[in-house]
């Protein structure tokens, strides 16, 4: 089963002010403080005697790689957490870089650092589809990117639904549990198609890393109240706050 996203929204990878690349320090800090985290599940958990049974090439995938530069800083920790684990100088290591079929993987490819220890390839196409060979990916990796749901749950737009999100942005500040549970519905449905998919994909005693971020409440809550601001203010028509919905779920121990 395929993932039908109606729209996707490339990430802006020019060097202004708004660009990714100078908006993603929150992304970095988060890679930074995994970092031993991941090493350590690495050393100790993965398996590299089946994984190097009939090659010396390990390959590694990194999903919703995004244009950079906090992708690159990712492979780099892991690359260099795979040769702490494996101290031999013929191994060699393959970094896919996937990303929606919109994603600017030239900008990526740009800022890729001229000393790295890894071949590049760039893997068009969503993660909750298939993206590999079956039994070829040894080791997988993806930060902040699994909170985008495939799609925005269909009933938040629908008037008639108990879950229509009317005057919202999120689940985040709505009273209706019913918001939420269709938020979490989705994220459930997307994750089976992930997981499904990785379970296909990845080679016996490999790995996967998932960091998914906390949002702040607030944050969404100002958002929105902001974009009721401007429907109060006769500067936004309030349909369109009613249309849009952020096509995120944050899972936690609280929802």
């Amino acid at each position: 089963m395929k993932a039908k996203m109606a729209t996707s929204f490339p990430i802006n990878d020019d060097d202004s002010a708004y660009s990714y690349s100078k908006n993603s320090q929150m992304q970095r800090e988060i890679l930074d403080d995994s970092k031993e985290m991941m090493r350590d599940a690495i050393i100790e958990k993965l398996d590299m005697k089946i994984m190097l049974s009939s090659s010396n090439t390990l390959r590694i995938a990194d999903l919703g790689c995004s244009v950079g530069p906090n992708s690159l800083v990712a492979m780099q920790h892991v690359v260099q957490a795979l040769k702490d684990k494996y101290h031999d100088n013929i191994l060699e290591f393959q970094v896919f870089f996937n990303d929606h079929v919109t994603n600017d993987f030239n900008a990526l490819f740009r800022s890729l650092p001229i000393d790295r220890s890894y071949y590049v390839s760039g893997v068009p196409g969503s993660f909750y589809d298939r993206l590999f060979p079956s039994r070829s990916i040894h080791f997988v990796h993806s930060s902040c990117a699994i909170h985008w749901l495939s799609k925005c749950p269909e009933e938040l737009l629908d008037e008639k639904s108990p879950a229509w999100n009317k005057g919202m942005i999120h689940y985040i500040g709505s009273s209706n549990i019913e918001v939420l549970n269709a938020y979490v519905s989705q994220f459930e449905k997307d994750m089976e198609m992930f997981l499904n998919a990785r379970a296909e994909e990845i080679v016996e005693g490999g790995m996967m890393v998932l960091i998914s971020p906390f949002t702040s409440d607030s944050l969404m809550e100002f958002f929105g109240s902001s974009l009721m601001d401007l429907v109060n203010e006769g500067k936004l028509d309030e349909s369109l706050v009613d249309s849009f919905n952020l096509p995120m779920y944050f899972p936690s121990p609280k929802t």
